[in-house]
Order: structure tokens, then C-alpha cells, then sequence
């Protein structure tokens, strides 16, 4: 998708992985499919293998600490899509958007799962709506189409946030009820913008991808 001497933006299919897992039939991702190419590609942050969308890649250790410093100061822009079940909505005067700000923690008796939790590290995803479809009065088929502004990057924290307020994304394997899974033969989240200072001339560079649902 784009690639030039330091960095690598690559639009990650939804199952794959986007680093090696544990077992010989993990192997297969990402990150190994671009350093069959660019050997020096490091991967600078992942997606979860359900999730499909934009990956950033590295090239070399240099440029990798220094994306990772942004990373972890938080200057790095990220922006998905994902559908969720039913209607969301904020607060009167402010129904099209909204913050979720519950802890969250590795809920380690099912790993990889993670979970709310007050002794949890904060964690905050700010949404906005794009569209809402359904029949409201009905319940029947109602879904809600969100942008999704992580501003924490905790494992799993999108699925997991939306799952507490009672909209879990469709076709979430993880975290939806039967009826929302069955909705979708895969998971609803896509990782479609990416906006930072680039690495070597510290101008704003953005990446996006439409979702492909």
C-alpha cells in the first residue's frame, strides 16, 4: 500500500495474523510476509487477527524506536470503522458521539480474553456515528456503524469497550452474544486511518483504508 526508506503501511486481511504465534501453525503473518520483502521491516504495532486494516511497518531499528516513542506518547492518530448491534447513543444534545473510559485488564482464566476491571490500567475510546440502521421500534436488525478513536491502545480494548456499553461488534468470536455473532461471518472492525509525524521529515503523513463491509 505504501513503502518508501522508512517505513512500510501495509492493509492487513481480516484473519491473519500480525505477528508470529505460538505452534507451527502460526507462523504465517504480517509481519513475516513483508520481510520476505523488505528484510528490515519491524513492526511497530499490531491488529488483532480478526481485525483487518492498516499495520505500520518500520524499516530497520532505528526508525522503529522512534515510531514506538510515538506510539507510547500518544501522537500517533488512529481512526476504525466497526457495525455493532442496536442504536448508539450519547448524551441528550451529544447522541452522535461519546467516550467509553472503563479499566481494563487481562481476564486470565480465559486468555486471551480481557475485561473491565476497577484495578484495571485506564483505558479510553472515543466513537462517533455514521449511520444507524434498523427499525428502532422493532429492535429488529438495528445496527449502528461507528468511527472509533482509540486514544489508549490496549489489547482488545475496542471490542471490549463496546461489549460493556451493550453494543458488541458483529460477528465478534470474543466478546458478542450468539445472536450479534451470528450476524457476521467475520468480525466488523477495521483499522482505516492512519496519521503521524512522518519519521525523517516530520510532516503529517496519513494513510487510509475503506472498510470492507
Amino acid at each position: 500500500m505504501h513503502e518508501d526508506d522508512d517505513v512500510v503501511v501495509l492493509d492487513k486481511p481480516a484473519g491473519l495474523l500480525s505477528a508470529p504465534g505460538r505452534g507451527v501453525g502460526k507462523q504465517d503473518c504480517l509481519v513475516a510476509r513483508a520481510q520476505s520483502r523488505w528484510p528490515d521491516a519491524l513492526l511497530v504495532h499490531r491488529l488483532d487477527q480478526a481485525t483487518s486494516g492498516l499495520l505500520l511497518l518500520a524499516r530497520g531499528p532505528e526508525v522503529h524506536r522512534t515510531l514506538s516513542t510515538c506510539f507510547a506518547a500518544r501522537e500517533v492518530r488512529k481512526r476504525y470503522e466497526a457495525v455493532v448491534d442496536g442504536w448508539v447513543r450519547g448524551m441528550p444534545g451529544r447522541e452522535d458521539e461519546g467516550e467509553i473510559t472503563l479499566p481494563l485488564m487481562a481476564d486470565w482464566p480465559r486468555r486471551p480474553r480481557q475485561k473491565v476491571d476497577e484495578q484495571g490500567k485506564p483505558s479510553m475510546t472515543r466513537w462517533q456515528v455514521l449511520t444507524r440502521q434498523g427499525d428502532a421500534g422493532t429492535g429488529v436488525a438495528c445496527a449502528t456503524r461507528l468511527a472509533l478513536f482509540p486514544v489508549t491502545g490496549r489489547s482488545h480494548q475496542l471490542r471490549v469497550h463496546l461489549q460493556a456499553i451493550g453494543h458488541p461488534i458483529l460477528g465478534d468470536a470474543l466478546y458478542a452474544d450468539a445472536a450479534s455473532l451470528a450476524r457476521s461471518p467475520r468480525l466488523l472492525l477495521h483499522a482505516c486511518e492512519l496519521s503521524l509525524a512522518h519519521p525523517r521529515t516530520g510532516a503529517l503523513t496519513m494513510w487510509q483504508s475503506p472498510a470492507p463491509f
